[in-house]
């Protein structure tokens, strides 16, 4: 027990180490990109007297060290700053947007699971034939095309030939939003009862999260394949075999929990890559998230919003790899063994 809450500090202490690099990196990029931020957000026409006064508010005058200092001091007392693009703190926005991408997010992560490691099975078990050379081949397309490319194939193909699809919102027009509880709609709209309005808040979610899903489904499968081919041979499969064992058994029992633990590595960095994908996807399907937040602060050099945004996807991303490290730690007793 020792050992194991050691090991879990030692890894928190790692990723804090993370955050910090992470802080100061993107300060420093998004204050020497090109653009006045204090002329932008008040426009072309603002006298330079009120420009000049801004920058004295946002500590634009003083040194990179004073400015990071007043941004690390209002990070801790929870004050992101204001973004100069909504006019409201920081901190609100991302309560506004973060769920959206989190519940798209979520969707998506239950697809990479379940589909990656199931199509990594049945590749394993056809492994030679017809089947598996088709899985193999759909999943180099899945890494090696762009999502966003997947994101236009799909709206021409679900939009304008087959319409049966939404293609933007999280929601249709006629609907109206659920009492925010949570901030994500199918589980709001679930809570007071509504199932037509979670049935729609789905149907808005399947396109991003499946185009979303194509390179972690694609990754997930090739690795669980690879792990458990590679575990075929091992001793203690052909023994099994010797028994008598049936073969389904084998792949299910015995080969596939030894063989996940590449593949939870690989699918916790693919599900927090969700993150950084989404800022096209978000864009190209109208989706009101953080990520589409963001990349609209990036384009409007909005300096706090877009420090926040990143910020908070770097500790989504820390938490993910911590889950998979203590998953990893919970299915393999030889990595307990190791940290012994």
């Amino acid at each position: 027990m020792k050992t194991k809450v050691l090991t879990v500090l030692k890894r928190i202490l790692a990723y804090f180490l993370v955050l910090v690099g992470l802080s100061i990196l993107i300060f420093v990029i998004v204050r020497i990109m090109p653009g006045d931020t204090a002329r932008m957000a008040l426009g072309p026409r603002a006298p330079e007297e009120a420009v000049e006064a801004l920058r004295e508010e946002m500590h634009l005058n003083d040194s990179y060290i004073v400015q990071y200092g007043h941004w690390i001091a209002g990070i801790l007392e929870g004050d992101f700053g204001e973004s100069i693009v909504t006019k409201r703190p920081v901190l609100d926005d991302i309560k506004s947007y973060l769920p959206a991408t989190l519940e798209l997010a979520l969707i998506t992560a239950v697809l990479i699971i379940v589909f990656g490691i199931l199509l990594g099975i049945v590749s394993t078990k056809y492994s030679g034939k017809w089947l598996d050379g088709i899985i193999r081949t759909l999943s180099y397309f899945g890494i090696c095309a762009p999502a966003f490319l997947w994101a236009v194939f799909a709206m021409l193909l679900f939009a304008y030939m087959l319409p049966i699809l939404p293609i933007s919102g999280r929601i249709s027009a006629g609907i109206s939003p659920p009492a925010m509880v949570t901030g994500m709609y199918t589980i709001d709209f679930l809570l007071q009862g509504d199932v037509t309005g979670a049935l729609d808040a789905i149907k808005h979610l399947i396109l991003p999260a499946v185009v979303m899903s194509f390179a972690g489904i694609s990754q997930a499968a090739r690795i669980t394949r690879s792990s458990m081919v590679e575990n075929l041979d091992k001793p203690y499969a052909y023994a099994e075999r010797a028994y008598g064992i049936p073969e389904n058994k084998i792949l299910h029992k015995y080969l596939l929990k030894p063989s996940l633990n590449s593949t939870i590595s690989v699918m916790a960095l693919d599900i927090a890559g969700i993150f950084g994908s989404a800022f096209l996807v978000e864009q190209i399907f109208g989706y009101p998230g953080l990520s589409n937040y963001g990349l609209t602060a990036m384009l409007n050099k909005d300096v706090f919003a877009v420090s926040a945004v990143v910020m908070v996807l770097g500790i989504i991303v820390i938490i993910f790899n911590l889950l998979a490290d203590l998953v990893i730690r919970a299915l393999d007793p030889r990595v307990r063994l190791q940290e012994k």
